[in-house]
């Protein structure tokens, strides 16, 4: 389920989303940024995948060339600057382990509300 004020931008890479997902509301996932290390302000990209059972709450910002693991949840307002392992529960700027999922992810989303406001 992907909320509403949520930014998919995939100008360059891809971004790859698997099944029974959840991405709340104002989050960022980004395929390119500017290298702040480049004297010419270049960009750097790379695909963004975040696999299946994946829970990303609210106000998370997602930088390029990330893979987020199956099952794993990312905190509000992290932000996601290298992989995040499976089932591992993750938050902070950068984001960074901070527990484990013990959830079975028996569920699938089925959430279809009539109107956001």
């Amino acid at each position: 389920m992907i909320n509403p004020g949520v930014v998919l931008d995939g100008r360059i890479g891809k971004i790859i989303i698997g099944n029974n997902v959840d991405i709340a509301r104002d989050v960022y996932i980004y395929t390119a940024q500017h290298d702040p290390h480049s004297d010419f302000h270049s960009i750097k990209s790379g695909d963004v995948v975040i696999e299946d059972y994946v829970w990303i709450a609210s106000r998370v910002t997602v930088l390029p060339n990330i893979r987020l693991e199956y099952g794993c949840v990312i905190a509000c307002g992290a932000v996601v600057t290298k992989d995040i392992e499976k089932l591992s529960i993750a938050g902070g700027i950068p984001a960074k382990k901070i527990g484990e999922r013990r959830s079975g992810l028996k569920y699938t989303i089925d959430y279809h509300p009539p109107f956001y406001t």
